[in-house]
């Protein structure tokens, strides 16, 4: 899908060609729309399937005519219940004349700016767009962080309850989440100090606070995940222990019980062997008594048990 918008006196609006100033917006292009944007404005058809490659790494290319900026976006990819979390390549693609977004889904940070909600943003002000975008995605890093570390404590709220396999995926898919964005975090800081010393990307001086906003921004969103990550660990690591415990305490249970009620078992099959054993005469109280010695054995063993605390 190719969305193309320009800011004029009014505000933001969708255009139906390109325009110079314009931003052009790829969703999940389509091999036409790649071909399309390739030619018309001359740039290489693997800078715009960079986005469409999960597994792309974040990096900056600068190129004869453009500078390619990858860098990695948080996605909430399930809206209803927990939802997991991974990242996904965007590209930015930066040319004299145009400023081009691709990214294989619509992802909220690009709706954020095409429905304009964000204060100051204009397209023609390329550079500044992009230290926009990379804010604001930063920002989401830091939103869906704290939405981890809230799920996170209700999930140990409900094993404090039961402890239930349910709630150990729910923890590791969001340990696995907190190491995406780790790992996503500290590519997109390698791409943000190298656009430091790129005089082609910084042009003004509010620029060049706008960037080191971002900068600090996303250290901030790498403190943060590493926080989250060292406690979620532990936190998996305290459970896995007291439900082993748990496991341990249960059969030492039953093991005294089996023991325990192993003495009437083993007393009855004394009694029902076909050899000579005591009261077998034929006594009115044989039986009565057999049975009466076997509970006191029994009663006396568990009490023995219970004081040497093997209950």
């Amino acid at each position: 899908m190719k969305q193309i918008y320009k800011t004029f006196d009014a505000g933001l609006k969708a255009i139906e060609s390109f325009e110079e100033g314009a931003w052009i917006n790829l969703i999940n292009p389509t091999p036409q729309e790649i071909n399309e944007i390739s030619e018309a404005f001359n740039i290489e058809v693997n800078h715009i399937l960079s986005a469409l490659d999960e597994e792309e790494r974040a990096r900056i290319e600068v190129d004869d005519n453009c500078t390619v900026i990858i860098v990695d976006v948080p996605i909430k990819e399930t809206e209803e219940g927990m939802g997991d979390y991974a990242t996904i390549p965007m590209t930015i693609i930066l040319g004299d004349k145009f400023i081009i977004t691709t990214c294989l889904k619509n992802i909220q940070l690009l709706e954020d700016f095409s429905s304009g909600k964000i204060r100051g943003f204009f397209t023609y002000k390329k550079t500044r767009f992009i230290l926009q975008l990379l804010y604001k995605n930063a920002s989401y890093y830091l939103q869906y962080l704290r939405h981890i570390d809230r799920m996170s404590h209700k999930i140990e709220q409900e094993l404090h309850k039961s402890m239930k396999n349910k709630e150990l995926i729910q923890l590791l898919d969001l340990e696995k989440s907190l190491v995406y964005f780790t790992t996503s975090l500290r590519s997109n800081e390698i791409v943000l100090e190298k656009m430091m010393r790129m005089e082609n990307v910084k042009q003004y001086p509010e620029d060049e606070d706008l960037l080191e906003d971002v900068i600090i921004e996303n250290k901030q969103a790498i403190e943060m995940a590493n926080i989250y990550s060292n406690i979620l660990s532990g936190t998996m690591d305290a459970f896995a222990s007291v439900i082993s415990n748990n496991l341990n305490i249960v059969m030492k249970t039953l093991t005294s019980i089996t023991i325990v009620m192993s003495v009437p078992t083993m007393i009855a099959s004394f009694w029902g062997m076909n050899v000579i054993v005591p009261f077998q005469d034929g006594s009115p109280y044989a039986f009565v008594g057999i049975v009466a010695f076997s509970i006191a054995l029994t009663v006396l063993l568990a009490l023995f048990m219970i004081r040497k605390k093997l209950f």
